[in-house]
């Protein structure tokens, strides 16, 4: 791996079944992580903001983040980190069930890095997290992040 630390992932989640299937499948993958979770907009947000709690923390090096979200949507929580100079170059993934056209345009048009569906197993989790391993940790090189963003 690139990486000469753990890979800082943020996973943005409220279903602690697919938290579970996410984090089995890091567990199992190559790549030395550490996995945080939040389960709302509001309080991934405050992470990524370094507020509260959350002000002593580095920033993630990628966000896995779900759409369909309590207390602010996915769509905003994306519109929000990538309109924010401190946050826009962090690699966010959308990681949902929705397949919709317009979810992935909407997306896209928002600045996701990547758009990717939520498999329905074990196996495919970790067909993905190999996929962002490969990809996000040892091919492309992310900007270095400092401590907490603000």
């Amino acid at each position: 791996m690139n990486m000469p630390r753990p890979a800082r992932i943020l996973l943005v989640e409220d279903n602690s079944g697919d938290e579970f299937l996410v984090r089995d499948a890091f567990e199992r993958g190559r790549a030395r992580h550490q996995l945080e979770v939040v389960r709302d907009g509001e309080a991934a947000l405050d992470r990524l903001r370094g507020l509260g709690e959350h002000s002593e923390k580095q920033a993630p090096d990628l966000i896995l983040l779900d759409l369909n979200l309590p207390k602010i949507d996915g769509r905003d929580v994306l519109k929000s980190v990538k309109s924010d100079k401190a946050l826009a170059s962090i690699p966010v993934l959308v990681l949902t069930t929705s397949s919709a056209q317009s979810d992935v345009t909407g997306c896209y048009s928002l600045h996701a890095n990547a758009y990717l569906t939520k498999p329905f197993d074990a196996l495919g989790y970790e067909e993905i997290v190999e996929a962002v391993e490969n990809f996000w940790f040892a091919t492309a090189v992310l900007p270095s992040q400092n401590p907490a963003p603000h």
